[in-house]
């Protein structure tokens, strides 16, 4: 919430006009971005499975979509054949595996997220 406050404090009136835009843009983002996951998945493409997470990421950071940017953090560093938590290496059936179970969770997120972001621009 906080980093989005942040973003609504950049609005100059309440019409909330550059906000809604930047998330708009964001919806715009990740439905082209989970587009992409899904054909690279079935590819088994991981260095791009990892771009699109570390993209998706960083968009996700810039709103304060946290769960959202800590699943794609994940998607990244398995697509780069790293688990972090366990501190060990993957192989590609692994990777692949972790990154096919994230993709569905981080959907689910990024639903809950849009959701309500939608909602709070509705109450405006």
């Amino acid at each position: 919430m906080s980093i989005f406050n942040q973003i609504l404090e950049l609005d100059e009136d309440d019409t909330h006009d550059f906000s809604r835009e930047m998330v708009e843009e964001y919806y715009s983002q990740a439905a082209q971005t989970f587009k992409d996951m899904d054909a690279a998945l079935a590819k088994k493409d991981l260095t791009k499975l990892s771009d699109l997470g570390h993209f998706l990421k960083g968009s996700s950071a810039t709103l304060g979509v946290t769960r959202v940017q800590n699943s794609c953090e994940k998607i990244q560093r398995y697509g780069q054949l790293r688990d972090e938590e366990k501190g060990i290496d993957l192989d590609n059936k692994q990777a692949l595996d972790l990154i096919a179970q994230l993709v569905t969770q981080v959907k689910s997120e990024y639903a809950a997220a849009e959701k309500w972001m939608r909602n709070w621009y509705k109450s405006e």
